[in-house]
């Protein structure tokens, strides 16, 4: 028995009526590899818009698209030039304007990224401020250490690897977490907090249902930019306080813009990419007040392992149980490796894959889908040095630079590269197995992961007591979660060996094939199994 659906099931919401986000299931598009309508090799907004039948077909609730803004690419579109224009590799204002319409056709609601702690350096105030305008004063520019200023204002590093400052021709320097393309904003000056309110105004106006905020945590440093003390300061990240992230002043900023958000009708949401040292300290940014969701970094970053994905379930839903949020679920993005690849590649990282998928989409709260994850597609990481475009690979002592194996365009049909991609090449070349992986091979075959995620999303919209809610961890084996739902019991067995369980009830949706004798069923090792009760 193989990802079989229950015959007759309700079609009930658990979240209430307007806050939709409680129990979303939402498909992170990364614009640059989803699908290209003009061959450049590079995917844009109207490949997207002719591919939105088949995200309303998976099942999914809304579309996240990372940064389509005009820029140079320095670091993916994380680099803005201009938040109110579209970049001409991705198409046009009217593209955006139709996309939103398309997807709301469809009901998809669509959140878009705004990137507020850095501005590209091509950007109108970071030109200015080079030039010596006032404009300085958005940033931070601060004079060098040393006898003659040759040494950075202070010790922090760049997440992408070396200093976290660029020295200008005028002998000062500026602040930049990230690539030195990409300055910090200063938002202490109320000039940069009026400018991001006109832009998420400009995008609302326009339609769209809500913002990923990029680094949320990051917007503000803590007072006189103190040195850390330490080096390889990335791997801190998310595990200890640091000055220039998780400052407890980013909580009025956000303040402020679920105000704004909230003008605008009940629907539109914030989402906050925001990296805390603790569980309670990420439940801040998604109090009443604040945002309505927060990326669950915990849960992606565990290991394979039943007592620790119950520690960190645990965790997650005690503190943002405690502020009255709704838990988010994550196991891919455009920054890390893919899951498949990180459960151990090959058949086994596919199996435990796609366990944690039923995994994550039976919890209480709110699911992201990374592009291609559906399809059950490895980490690419055999790509060519000479391919390579993410700017952390070009630096040392940083993130590990190697995000591009996660970015590798979509196939979506046919036996050779670029697999319909669009009618052109790939901007990263992709791998000759991937023909075997494309939606169009999946597609009708019971056993795919394609077709695990459409009946899994299927269900979770059918089965009353997914989405939202309350969950009770219930008697298992060691090595093996299992956990009641109002109407279900999820099954993972983390362990390798087959294990025999009481059947629970009616088994709905398994990732591989179950046998039964008696009042017992024989789970395969690294399974899951929803049981209707």
């Amino acid at each position: 028995m193989t990802q079989e659906l229950a015959p007759t099931l309700r079609d009930q919401s658990s979240a209430p009526a307007g806050e939709w986000w409680r129990d979303a299931v939402i498909y992170q598009v990364y614009v640059r590899s989803f699908a290209d309508s003009d061959g450049d090799g590079i995917g844009d907004l109207r490949g997207i818009r002719e591919r939105l039948p088949y995200l309303a077909d998976l099942g999914v609730d809304a579309v996240w698209l990372t940064p389509f803004y005009a820029s140079p690419q320095a670091d993916g579109g994380y680099d803005v030039a201009d938040y109110r224009a579209v970049d001409p590799l991705f198409g046009d204002l009217q593209d955006a304007d139709d996309l939103v319409r398309e997807a709301h056709r469809l009901g998809l609601r669509v959140i878009v990224d705004v990137v507020p702690n850095h501005t590209s350096d091509q950007h109108a105030w970071f030109r200015a401020a080079l030039a010596g305008g006032d404009e300085r004063d958005l940033y931070h520019f601060r004079p060098g250490k040393g006898e003659s200023g040759e040494l950075p204002p202070n010790d922090w590093e760049s997440v992408f690897g070396g200093p976290a400052w660029t020295r200008t021709g005028r002998g000062d320097w500026y602040l930049h977490l990230f690539a030195s393309e990409q300055p910090d904003l200063n938002w202490e000056n109320p000039k940069v907090r009026e400018e991001f309110e006109a832009i998420l105004r400009f995008w609302l106006d326009l339609g769209v249902d809500g913002f990923r905020i990029d680094v949320a945590h990051g917007m503000v440093k803590a007072p006189g930019l103190p040195d850390i003390g330490a080096s390889e300061q990335a791997k801190m990240i998310g595990a200890q306080t640091l000055p220039f992230f998780d400052q407890d002043g980013v909580h009025e900023i956000h303040r402020s813009w679920r105000t704004l958000l909230e003008s605008y009708g009940p629907e539109r949401i914030g989402v906050a990419e925001a990296w805390a040292p603790t569980s309670e300290r990420l439940a801040l940014y998604v109090r009443p007040d604040e945002l309505h969701q927060a990326f669950n970094f915990q849960f992606l970053t565990c290991d394979w392992d039943a007592a620790a994905m119950r520690t960190v379930i645990d965790g997650s839903l005690a503190a943002t149980r405690s502020v009255g949020a709704p838990t988010t679920w994550v196991l891919s993005n455009h920054d890390v490796v893919r899951h498949t690849t990180r459960y151990g590649g090959g058949e086994q990282g596919l199996r435990r894959a796609r366990a944690a998928a039923l995994l994550t989409l039976a919890l209480p709260g709110s699911t992201y889908v990374y592009q291609g994850e559906e399809l059950g597609l490895p980490e690419v990481t055999d790509l060519p040095d000479s391919a390579r475009q993410d700017p952390a690979f070009f630096r040392g002592d940083g993130q590990d630079g190697m995000r591009d194996g996660c970015r590798v365009p979509l196939p979506w049909s046919g036996t050779e590269a670029p697999y319909g991609f669009g009618p052109g090449g790939s901007w990263l070349p992709q791998p000759d197995s991937w023909k075997a992986l494309s939606a169009e091979a999946q597609s009708g075959d019971p056993r795919s992961t394609l077709e695990l995620y459409r009946s899994a999303l299927a269900l979770r919209k059918e089965l009353p007591g997914l989405g939202d809610g309350e969950m009770t961890w219930l008697e298992g084996p060691d090595g093996v979660l299992v956990f009641g739902r109002p109407g279900l019991v999820c099954t993972l067995n983390t362990t390798a060996a087959e294990v025999e369980l009481p059947v629970p009830g009616r088994p709905v949706l398994a990732t591989a094939a179950l046998e039964f004798s008696g009042g017992s069923a024989r789970v395969p090792g690294e399974t899951c199994v929803w049981w209707a009760v």
